[in-house]
């Protein structure tokens, strides 16, 4: 730092305010933490008390003039005198909330009646009773049968129907009715209702069933034919299904005690069931060549008459 030249006129104020500054604030730190030796007390602010009511101040200057009394006298204070404090301290405890804010109001559901539905009345009885039918099973394919109905209420212009269809109806008296039933109603299997009823539909009866089952079929297999040169007797084969052999026979043998044959072809073999007179048509097939069959074994050659040895 270069010294500073007092010659100049400049530099002497400027050093000179300097010095009065730094008087000035050695003064005002100086009155700030030490003051200039006033005995002035500082002001001491004291937190209000409660003043005595009019009625309590009385009772507190006797209390106090007789504590002073008994520090004069140096008298034991008497129990009875000393009273305890009943202190009840103020709640700060939170009201209670008049509703829950995490419940909310979830409208009852209200289930609707369900509507009544009226039962429908039992329709009324017929006023024909078909009580059961003769036979009651039939066999598929066979051919016309006769069929009784029993009953009760029937008249003479009662019919019997076979599937919506009416039958010629013979009245024997009104519990009992028949017809002939032709085969052309039971040609395929199943079940057929059977009801009795007059043209008009103003007397009609209860329904009945009858049952038509499919026929027991032959279990035999057509597999060829013998035919001698003068076309007499021929012989067809026929081959068991269940134990494969190969059985010959003619017209008017019976297969199994129960099946006829009526008619031997190259392309054909008739037969008839003897008890239900039923007609069963096999037709030619190659039959079971599998090894140890008959028809698997090669055919022998036969020589002509032409033939040289």
């Amino acid at each position: 730092m270069p010294a500073v030249d007092l010659n100049k006129p400049g530099e002497k104020k400027k050093l000179l305010m300097a010095a009065v500054l730094g008087l000035v604030a050695i003064l005002f730190l100086w009155w700030t933490f030490v003051g200039f030796g006033s005995s002035g007390s500082r002001t001491t602010v004291r937190p209000p008390t409660a003043s005595a009511s009019p009625q309590q101040r009385p009772a507190a200057r006797a209390d106090n003039n007789q504590r002073g009394n008994d520090a004069s006298t140096g008298a034991v204070l008497e129990l009875s005198t000393i009273q305890e404090i009943d202190y009840i301290p103020s709640s700060y405890n939170a009201p209670e909330a008049k509703r829950n804010i995490f419940a909310y109001y979830v409208p009852p559901v209200i289930e609707k009646p369900a509507p009544k539905v009226a039962e429908p009345s039992p329709p009324p009885p017929p006023p024909l009773l078909l009580a059961s039918v003769s036979p009651a099973n039939a066999y598929a394919r066979s051919g016309d049968f006769k069929l009784e109905v029993a009953g009760d209420k029937f008249t003479g212009d009662s019919r019997i129907y076979i599937d919506g269809r009416e039958l010629p109806t013979t009245f024997i008296s009104p519990q009992q009715l028949s017809t002939s039933v032709p085969a052309a109603f039971i040609a395929n299997p199943g079940a057929r209702q059977i009801m009795v009823r007059t043209p008009d539909n103003r007397l009609f009866s209860n329904v009945a069933t009858l049952s038509v089952a499919a026929p027991p079929l032959p279990n035999y297999t057509y597999v060829g034919i013998i035919s001698p040169i003068t076309r007499v007797g021929d012989t067809a084969l026929v081959q068991d299904k269940a134990n494969k052999s190969i059985v010959g026979v003619q017209r008017g043998d019976l297969l199994a005690n129960r099946f006829r044959v009526t008619s031997i072809s190259d392309k054909e073999l008739v037969l008839m069931d003897a008890t239900l007179k039923i007609q069963h048509k096999l037709a030619m097939a190659e039959g079971d060549k599998g090894v140890g069959s008959p028809l698997a074994r090669p055919t022998p050659r036969v020589d002509a008459e032409d033939d040289e040895p």
